[in-house]
């Protein structure tokens, strides 16, 4: 990338930043790292693609609320014109309501401008062909050889703007009707897109809604909306204890993703949330089954409610797309990934990743728990102690290298029935790095970072908070036999 911004030649290149495309979808700084040719060579290449595997030319493209996002999906729509797309813009909107478009509109595709949570200046697509399925590292890295040839499809196609998507959305959300109990909700949306959505929504159902932070401000005056990010989830969790809220309901910017806080001003993290709703949904589907990212915690497998109502709990790669693909392909009733991410299949939701969905399920699932709260029914799964997320440095040329080598020393652990303190490792699960449990349920993930140089570690036990650590120095131990693996991010405090 050659031209910079505020030249004449970055006007009349097209500049495009190879590091933008991730393993999910594609994001750049706009203008430094891409420029509107850039974007429209991107609508250029997914119509050509759309081309190439006989997908029909129709899409749904949409865009949040940052101040250029409707000129960045304006530049997208132009290529996708010019390779012979037929454009169905609905506008402002949340990622889901694009993904809800796709099938309300007919259209197998979608590209919907966002930067989710990142910090302004980011931008965005989030892409696919086959819905509810969004693109994946196979898809992304087709795109960018199209790119590089510059072997375009050419054909004129055509544009329609949709007035009323939201307000369809919202219906198709709120169908069930209203809940009967009284719930006191805090919503919380960081001036992003969701507070165009959210509160509307959970009103309907018939919520009774604290707004906070639900007008929307593209420059996120107080906190980016990310749910993760401990800044917005104090502020939740204090106008939650403020109010007396029974909980608490934080968005993304692109409205994908759901954190929860409990009427103690406590967060749930969605893995423990999920397995809340995995509770409440196998009682009233049978021998459900569902899939919860490898970082997720181990209740899943432990749970003697999840066991009686005959549930089985699947654990896949980290990242939306793995999750939505591994959810569609097993037929799983719903998956919880631990970074927010819920995704309802079918008779529930149709599969994709939804922030207002989750937020309506949980306010169901209230509603058919009258006596308690939502503190109760966490404080009802079986205890357990569970770690950070945590990050030791490691390059990216080599760290996917290390974890091959990892992968095979825990798997020689389990196969020589090596003993650590006694307990031997009775499970490796391999799809995304090595996630290993022992005979106690104790249980430890080592993968790599997808989108930094990091490992990813996380524990959790059963047991108690001594027997955490006692994971945690194993993995540590196998670590440091690596020099190029570098300090963490932040870690637990090791036993003397």
């Amino acid at each position: 990338m050659s031209a910079k911004p505020n030249t004449e030649q970055f006007e009349r290149e097209v500049v495009i930043s190879q590091t933008g495309f991730r393993e999910y979808d594609v994001r750049w700084i706009y203008p430094d790292h891409i420029n509107l040719r850039g974007i429209q060579s991107l609508g250029q290449a997914l119509g050509t693609f759309m081309r190439e595997t006989g997908v029909p030319p129709r899409i749904v493209v949409g865009h949040d609320y940052r101040s250029y996002s409707a000129t960045i999906k304006n530049a997208l729509m132009l290529g996708l014109i010019t390779a012979g797309c037929d454009v169905k813009d609905i506008g402002l909107a949340l990622s889901p309501t694009a993904y809800f478009s796709q099938f309300e509109l007919e259209s197998m595709a979608v590209a919907m401008v966002t930067a989710s949570h990142n910090e302004n200046g980011w931008t965005g697509v989030k892409m696919g062909t086959s819905r509810p399925l969004t693109f994946g590292p196979t898809e992304i890295n087709r795109l960018k050889d199209i790119i590089q040839t510059g072997s375009f499809y050419k054909e004129m196609g055509s544009y329609e703007y949709i007035e009323d998507m939201k307000s369809r959305y919202i219906r198709d959300l709120t169908k069930d009707g209203k809940i009967s109990r009284r719930l006191k909700a805090v919503v919380a949306c960081g001036n992003g897109t969701a507070g165009a959505y959210a509160p509307d929504a959970l009103r309907e159902i018939g919520c009774d809604v604290i707004e906070m932070d639900c007008t929307l401000d593209y420059t996120f005056p107080h906190y980016n909306p990310n749910p993760e990010d401990l800044e917005m989830l104090h502020a939740l969790s204090a106008k939650v204890i403020e109010t007396g809220a029974d909980l608490g309901f934080g968005f993304d910017g692109d409205g994908d993703r759901c954190g929860v806080v409990d009427n103690t001003g406590e967060e749930i993290f969605a893995d423990k949330m999920g397995v809340i709703l995995a509770r409440d949904l196998s009682v009233l589907h049978k021998n459900a089954t569902f899939v919860a990212d490898v970082k997720s915690t181990g209740i899943y497998a432990i749970d003697p409610i999840l066991k009686a109502n005959g549930a089985k709990t699947d654990y896949w790669k980290t990242g939306h797309s793995y999750m939505k693909r591994r959810v569609h392909e097993i037929g799983a009733l719903a998956g919880f990934e631990k970074s927010g991410h819920y995704f309802f299949n079918t008779p529930i939701g149709r599969g994709y990743d939804d922030g207002i969905m989750t937020a309506i399920a949980i306010a169901r699932l209230m509603d058919r728990n009258p006596q308690k709260s939502l503190w109760d029914l966490k404080n009802d799964l079986p205890k357990t102690w569970g770690s950070p997320t945590m990050a030791p440095f490691c390059p990216d040329e080599i760290k996917y290298e290390i974890i091959d080598k990892v992968i095979k020393i825990f798997e020689s652990y389990q196969a020589s029935g090596h003993q650590f303190n006694g307990q031997r490792i009775i499970d490796v699960v391999t799809v995304n790095g090595v996630r290993f449990t022992f005979e106690d349920g104790s249980w430890g993930v080592i993968r790599a970072s997808s989108n930094k140089p990091s490992l990813v570690v996380v524990v959790e036990s059963p047991v108690s908070e001594a027997r955490m650590v006692e994971v945690f120095e194993i993995i540590n131990a196998t670590l440091a036999t690596f020099p190029e693996v570098g300090a963490y991010d932040q870690t637990l405090k090791l036993s003397a």
